[in-house]
């Protein structure tokens, strides 16, 4: 199965309204990064044991550990949670800034320093969404 299917498959098994929400969020994805690098975690580690919820990942950057290892991962992550959804932003150093900035325009949603957790779509501004998404990958691209 290809990464799309895998997607595909991912947004289908969810109950309703997650299921019309993650297709709106993930059709805001692509209109975002239009092109990018499509990605898919099914959460589990290399025992096959589940250690994370699924993840639809977006774009792309390198993650540049203390080490000096480096790993490419996706920008923008999208996943189903048990209580809603979470849109991870990855790649910002200022972990007070997405909570600072977006926090309270965006409406009932928790925000910690790369995640947006909120229980459905119609909870929040989808427009300041859209707009903590494209600081995120705009940040990332110019590292």
């Amino acid at each position: 199965m290809n990464v799309q299917e895998q997607i595909n498959e991912y947004i289908t098994s969810q109950p309703e309204p997650k299921l019309s929400d993650m297709q709106q969020l993930h059709q805001l994805m692509l209109q975002i990064l239009p092109g990018c690098k499509l990605w898919f975690d099914n959460g589990k580690n290399s025992e096959n044991k589940t250690v994370s919820n699924p993840t639809i990942g977006y774009g792309s950057y390198t993650i540049k550990y203390a080490d000096g290892k480096t790993r490419d991962f996706f920008q923008i992550g999208l996943s189903a949670n048990k209580t809603g959804i979470s849109v991870y932003i990855l790649g910002i150093k200022d972990k007070t800034y997405l909570a600072q900035t977006f926090g309270k325009k965006l409406g009932k949603a928790s925000v910690t320093g790369y995640c947006i957790r909120f229980k459905t779509l119609k909870d929040i501004s989808t427009e300041i969404l859209e707009a903590a998404i494209r600081y995120g990958t705009q940040v990332t691209n110019e590292d």
